[in-house]
């Protein structure tokens, strides 16, 4: 009996190990979905926008490092896509996207819900192609799927509905063979440079990203030879935070003094896999070393000395051997003393007073980060939950993070923790969603009583784009056009199923945390924080502190000298 190119299409993704996909149905989409219902061997996961599908399907690929699918129909379903896929992409984790078309024969004459997939993706794709005749399939997929793992990113199909429905000329899958993976090493001259330069230094400090996922164990025997301690970007953290002696936090707008300071205050920077954007943030005077598998990142953000293209774990294991024991640990006792500092006010800051409001942000996060599971999976919403996850999430090397932290969008935290439960179905998920983010996309809500996901989503809720108005203070703005007027996040759980909880004093936040953590099904937590809580960068810039001092005498003249007195009470008098 023919098969049909979605049948086809659906049979190449299960051979290569896909379980699922993630989308919203609609005609074009017909064929495909028709196939999965009839065949059974591949999961179908209907949310309420493709937005959201393409986020989860990154989620997935994030903590598989696999390949993960979600699907667009036709026009408008596509465009519902982009957003998800540009996080999947900046994140570097392979996705393939089913763009569907319109009939075949209707290409280009401005039909009903007519785009051009081609060009809508070509920015957050490695690859985009049509397949127009049933000939292409499965190669053009295959080509996709290839793309989308060799090179760590997004690859999409363009299917007309009508293609998809044809009968297939090819009956099987072309490709057989695991996924390769390959080691990438600088040559034993590089290597032998780079041993002398780091032998020959002193004041070393290493700046980790998300390229030393899989090497902690080398990354901590180098900075034990080289007595370097270590600044971790945010991608990086659930990588190298734990375990970590030489750990002196973050730098950069998300992190604090003291990753500030050791990057500052040396004389020899090692950049390993990472692609740390702040420019401001790096010492202008030190030597600075920059090893990366991605070539075209040498040099990408700030001046540098010396490039190297490898893995992080083949290229420090091929170091090594080479380096020599560095006694000199004044540069690392330092950076340690200034991190224990650093991390002891940031800990004073992380409580609650029985009767006392405001509840903070800080301290809401820690609890959570107190009663969740030891291999929990958490999502935080960009923005200020992003600053309270970076500062106040506990790593271990069982837990996971996950975020919008390259592509920086809003409503990432409870699509991602979708893909997170669906994928691991054992583990705990906790979603720290900012009251902006979470009502953006608000209505995936339902997919988690639909597919009875117990994800456990925490609504920092502060009636405010709160990192917004900070950033416009900063910038010597009255904040204007941030107010939120939300609904009872609570209650639009119950309605919608979940169990719902509101906590308004701090003596509530730990109990109903507890409880929502406890209960067996999906569940929200409603925490009401201060709207003017201040997330302090590690430095203030003379132009930040001018901006700031700007908003406060315009604040004053315009008539809300009450957020003044607000900030300080907030900020200063606890």
């Amino acid at each position: 009996m023919a098969i049909k190119v979605a049948d086809l299409l659906v049979e190449v993704l299960a051979e290569a190990g896909v379980q699922r996909i993630y989308g919203v149905s609609g005609d074009s989409l017909n064929g495909i979905t028709d196939s999965m219902r009839a065949r059974k061997n591949l999961e179908w996961i209907h949310v309420r926008h493709e937005e959201t599908a393409a986020f989860a399907a990154g989620a997935e690929a994030h903590l598989t490092g696999k390949l993960a699918v979600c699907a667009g129909s036709c026009g408008p379903g596509n465009l519902h896509l982009i957003n998800g896929l540009y996080d999947c992409h900046r994140n570097r984790v392979p996705v393939v996207a089913i763009a569907a078309q319109i009939p075949s024969s209707e290409i280009g004459s401005g039909y009903f819900q007519e785009t051009d997939p081609k060009h809508l993706f070509a920015q957050c794709s490695h690859y985009c192609e049509l397949v127009s005749q049933p000939e292409q399939m499965p190669r053009v997929l295959e080509i996709a799927m290839q793309t989308a793992l060799s090179r760590r990113g997004v690859a999409v199909i363009a299917l007309p509905g009508d293609v998809a429905l044809r009968d297939a000329v090819e009956r099987a899958p072309r490709l057989h063979f695991p996924t390769p993976q390959p080691t990438v090493c600088p040559s034993e001259d590089e290597i032998n440079t780079l041993a002398d330069l780091l032998n020959r230094s002193k004041k070393i400090t290493i700046l980790g990203g998300a390229g030393c996922a899989g090497a902690h164990a080398e990354l901590i025997e180098l900075a034990g030879k080289l007595q370097a301690p270590i600044v971790h970007a945010m991608r990086g953290k659930e990588f190298i935070e734990y375990d970590n002696p030489f750990d002196v936090g973050m730098t950069g707008l998300l992190g604090f003094s003291s990753g500030y300071h050791a990057m500052m205050n040396c004389d020899v920077l090692l950049m390993i896999g990472t692609d740390f954007p702040y420019r401001q943030f790096f010492p202008k005077d030190a030597t600075i070393v920059q090893i990366d598998v991605r070539g075209e990142q040498l040099g990408r953000r700030t001046k540098v000395d010396y490039g190297f293209i490898g893995d992080t774990k083949t290229t420090l294991r091929a170091l090594l051997p080479k380096l020599e024991q560095n006694h000199d640990d004044a540069h690392l006792r330092r950076s340690l003393e200034h991190y224990r500092k650093a991390r002891k006010g940031l800990d004073e800051l992380a409580t609650g007073k029985s009767g006392k409001k405001p509840i903070h942000p800080q301290y809401v996060t820690r609890v959570v980060d107190q009663l969740a599971s030891e291999d929990a999976i958490f999502t935080c919403d960009v923005g200020t939950p992003t600053i309270w996850a970076a500062r106040y999430l506990t790593m271990n090397g069982k837990r996971r993070l996950l975020g919008s932290f390259n592509h920086g969008s809003m409503a990432n935290a409870l699509p991602q923790a979708i893909g997170a439960q669906i994928t691991y179905p054992g583990r705990q998920v906790i979603s720290i969603s900012g009251d902006g983010g979470l009502a953006m996309l608000m209505g995936d809500l339902l997919t988690l009583k639909q597919h009875e996901l117990p994800v456990k989503t925490i609504v920092l809720r502060n009636d405010s784009l709160a990192f917004v108005e900070l950033e416009m203070k900063a910038s010597g703005f009255v904040d204007f056009g941030t107010d939120l007027r939300n609904p009872e996040f609570a209650t639009i759980a119950e309605g919608a199923g979940i169990l719902g909880l509101k906590a308004e004093t701090p003596e509530q936040v730990e109990p109903m945390i507890a409880q929502a953590f406890k209960h067996d099904g999906p569940a929200l937590v409603e925490v009401l924080v201060s709207r003017q809580e201040l997330s302090m960068p590690p430095t203030i810039t003379l132009e930040q502190a001018k901006g700031f001092g700007l908003f406060m005498a315009k604040a004053v003249l315009s008539g809300r000298g009450d957020e003044i007195i607000d900030l300080a009470r907030v900020n200063l008098l606890r």
